[in-house]
């Protein structure tokens, strides 16, 4: 009977212990299905007033078949080789970029970090330790070394019951993407940085062709001048104005080289290259004529909020300021740690893994701040305004893209009207230089006029040159402010944030 009882007992113990730990397990269960609970705002986009159409695009002029679309290598509407090349080279050199990447990367290691807080903390310490006690010291009077193995393990779980650690999570979501989209605004600037220098550039090369066009022009009139004068016909002055003038132009085409250097230059820091080991060829003068711009579809405004990456960078950044306001939120309310630990501890390594050697332990431990003197309340205002700060960036952002936008439509159509009228100038200009020099030979008019009309033709010419390249540049820029070929798909969903080598 003895017996009977003794394991009666035995097994009304391990019931116990078992159901200890099954409503443990249960509990720890039901407290994380208690975490749906979130105390941040529903977040919605912050509304911005959307025109109908740009107003600066009425009678604009698209190619046809139409696409309303602007595709990832934008640069290919040029059709300009040697700048698809360059552009080719910005995304894997630019420093700029890089830099921005990096920073993109932290902040997806940072979503990493936030999520590793849903599961509980586990911690092994296993140890060996020997001891002799004094005899001196014991009752006992027992003597000898004595060794203990211990292999415990440690967990702590801390509940999300009311959503910080989520929020949390999605604040650093938003952010990550806010990088993300920073990186392709980044990008986007540099390529187009490199596309308005490269035009300039070229710019600068057509400069030149006309000036050395006008040297060659001006050392014929200075040859004619002198052999009216041989012959007497023309007097001194005549020759040394022409002299004048020729030089005058040669220093002009030489000064050009300052400013294609400069552009080169600017072009090579773009590419993430040396100044000293980079340069563009001039290309022959057949070849660098000039072409225009081509027809940029600049679709509806309304587009704009999902083309342009400063403007989604924005409203990501708003949107982690109003989970931010969650986590602030949440610091109202109890915190729960569930803590449990086991392992075996033995004095013989033989016996360290049997079944009398193991030990276990659970519990809980509840926090709640009752006095902080207005600590959390202050913090939930800070969030808050944090937040209305963030709505009214996004929508400067969105006003600043409207605003670039029309400016570039409005600069390409009136260079449009301007630039054939200059080219109408040019002509009338080099009509009247031809009346001037034909009335000077035949002794008519004296050279003043020839130089009169000389200058003006020249200063004509490069109006011309210079109206050609702002044309390419606006167009360029237009590009830049409608967004380039991206779009707000191409934003790293949350998921895709914590895989391996996702850019």
């Amino acid at each position: 009977m003895t017996h009977m009882t003794e394991r009666a007992n035995t097994g009304g113990e391990r019931q116990d212990k078992n159901g200890i730990f099954r409503a443990a397990v249960v509990a720890w269960l039901g407290l994380a299905l208690l975490g749906g609970c979130s105390f941040a705002p529903k977040y919605r986009a912050p509304s911005v007033q959307t025109p109908a159409a740009f107003k600066e695009a009425e009678g604009w002029k698209v190619a046809q078949p139409r696409d309303d679309v602007i595709r990832g290598k934008w640069w290919e509407m040029f059709h300009d080789p040697q700048l698809s090349a360059l552009e080719e080279q910005v995304a894997v050199s630019n420093q700029t970029l890089v830099a921005a990447l990096a920073n993109f990367q932290a902040a997806r290691a940072v979503v990493k970090e936030a999520r590793s807080q849903y599961f509980p903390t586990v911690a092994a310490a296993p140890s060996v330790t020997k001891s002799h006690p004094s005899s001196s010291g014991t009752s006992s009077g027992q003597t000898g070394t004595a060794t203990v193995y211990s292999l415990p393990l440690d967990a702590s779980w801390e509940p999300d019951l009311w959503g910080a650690i989520r929020n949390s999570v999605k604040a650093d979501t938003f952010t990550a993407q806010a990088s993300a989209a920073t990186l392709e605004s980044l990008r986007l600037t540099a390529q187009a940085d490199v596309a308005v220098d490269y035009y300039a550039l070229r710019g600068q090369d057509t400069l030149k062709e006309v000036l050395d066009a006008t040297v060659v022009a001006y050392q014929k009139s200075l040859d004619l001048t002198k052999a009216l004068f041989q012959t007497g016909i023309d007097s001194d002055e005549d020759v040394s104005q022409a002299e004048t003038q020729l030089a005058t132009a040669r220093a002009q085409a030489t000064n050009v080289g300052i400013q294609r250097a400069l552009y080169e230059h600017a072009i090579a820091l773009l590419l993430g290259r040396p100044a000293s080991a980079f340069s563009i060829p001039v290309l022959p003068p057949a070849t660098n004529a000039p072409v225009p711009p081509p027809a940029i579809p600049p679709a509806v405004p309304s587009q704009l909020l999902e083309r342009r990456p400063d403007v989604a960078a924005a409203e990501r950044s708003v949107a982690a300021a109003n989970a931010q306001i969650g986590v602030a939120r949440a610091a109202f309310f109890p915190t729960l740690t569930l803590s449990a630990s086991g392992g075996y501890q033995s004095t013989s390594i033989g016996s360290l893994l049997s079944g009398p050697s193991a030990f276990w332990s659970l519990g809980a431990a509840a926090a709640q701040t009752v006095f902080d003197a207005g600590l959390r309340k202050a913090t939930v205002e800070q969030f808050r305004a944090a937040y209305d700060s963030t709505v009214a960036n996004y929508r400067q952002t969105v006003l600043t893209a409207f605003q670039e936008v029309e400016d570039n439509l409005a600069s390409l159509r009136i260079l449009s009207q301007e630039s054939q009228q200059q080219d109408a100038a040019v002509q009338s200009a080099q009509r009247t230089l031809a009346l001037a020099t034909h009335r000077y030979e035949l002794g008519i008019d004296s050279y003043l006029n020839v130089i009169v009309a000389q200058t003006a033709l020249l200063n004509n010419q490069e109006t011309a040159v210079n109206l050609h390249a702002q044309q390419m540049t606006s167009s360029v820029q237009l590009i830049l402010a409608l967004g380039g070929g991206w779009d707000s798909s191409h934003l790293p969903w949350p998921g895709q944030l914590t895989m391996k080598n996702v850019q």
